[in-house]
């Protein structure tokens, strides 16, 4: 259900997204170069699906904000505008070329844009199964599908070999790509090699060392991403939270973080660090009911921080910082 937050949030929240989404240029393109030649022209060539906000990943995370606002908040966003767009963008033809890519370059946007693309790909498959989905929906799933069955296997075939986990507030973090792509694949019944590798990487940890929090272009918390994993793939994650995280409930672990320069795309990303800790410690609420007074309001304070700059500030922010918004004000996330 939505909240009157999330309403309210929503019309600015699709409008940002219609327009990245669609704006090509400028694009952080990325190439590995084998030969003469293997840069494309444009972004599109390569990327018909995510060729707007500025980087895949962003594209995809930005395509998410869309397709979940369509589902719980129609009445507050263009729908026939996302519609379209969707439409134009999700083809059975331009699925593939991202596929395809994908599959030329097997360590590229993992885990990151692995578990956005899981994640999307989730949102439409669990909106496509329930009585009633719109038949563009069930068609958008099933055209999203080869991306879920292909990074769920570049996950099969990854983690058996990853000794250690990537502890980092950036996009190689290890916990958040996990903590993303669980529900996908729970889906797809191979849930159990995520949280296999969530609990050898992690289970063991204690202290986590939130002095050090944060580096000057997290926009991740690396102790709260991964306390949060940990509340989902333990079956009693009380215990563990009390030693990694002692002074979780004696009150706020940190304050928000302050940004000096968003048009600066590194420092821009302490913006999404106090968002996607709102999203953090508003999760962590749920798992530690005599905590969450105290979760809550730090949570609040970190979105009150960012939410400002979700819309209407630099395009740095603007490519990308929705999908956090998102993550904090959807209580299903």
């Amino acid at each position: 259900m939505s909240t009157p937050e999330l309403l309210a949030a929503a019309p600015g929240l699709a409008a940002t997204a219609l327009r990245t989404v669609q704006e090509e240029f400028p694009n952080g393109l990325y190439v590995h170069y084998r030969r003469p030649g293997d840069a494309p022209v444009r972004p599109r060539d390569r990327h018909p699906a995510f060729y707007g906000s500025y980087d895949w990943h962003s594209a995809v995370e930005m395509h998410w904000v869309l397709l979940r606002l369509l589902r719980v908040a129609p009445d507050a966003v263009p729908a026939a505008e996302v519609r379209a767009v969707l439409d134009e963008h999700w083809t059975p033809p331009s699925i593939a070329a991202e596929v395809a890519h994908a599959v030329a370059h097997p360590g590229w946007e993992r885990p990151y844009g692995w578990a956005w693309a899981l994640t999307l790909v989730e949102e439409a498959a669990s909106w496509a199964a329930e009585p009633g989905a719109p038949d563009d929906v069930r068609r958008w799933a099933a055209t999203l599908q080869p991306l879920a069955d292909h990074f769920l296997a570049a996950f099969g075939r990854w983690l058996p070999a990853a000794t250690y986990p990537v502890r980092t507030g950036l996009h190689p973090s290890s916990a958040f790509g996990l903590l993303m792509s669980l529900p996908a694949a729970r889906r797809d019944g191979v849930d159990g090699a995520l949280a296999d590798a969530a609990r050898r990487w992690f289970g063991a940890d204690t202290d986590a060392p939130v002095r050090w929090e944060p580096s000057g272009s997290d926009f991740l918390s690396p102790s709260l991403v991964e306390a949060v994993l940990m509340t989902e793939v333990l079956p009693d994650p009380g215990p563990w939270l009390t030693r990694f995280l002692p002074g979780l409930a004696a009150g706020p672990l940190f304050g928000p973080a302050v940004v000096s320069d968003a048009s600066d795309g590194q420092t821009a990303h302490l913006h999404g660090l106090n968002l996607s800790r709102a999203w953090c410690l508003r999760r962590l609420a749920a798992a530690l009911p005599d905590a969450a007074d105290v979760l809550l309001a730090s949570a609040a304070e970190h979105a009150a921080a960012a939410m400002p700059h979700v819309s209407g500030s630099d395009y740095m922010v603007e490519h990308w910082l929705a999908a956090y918004a998102l993550l904090y004000l959807d209580p299903a996330y």
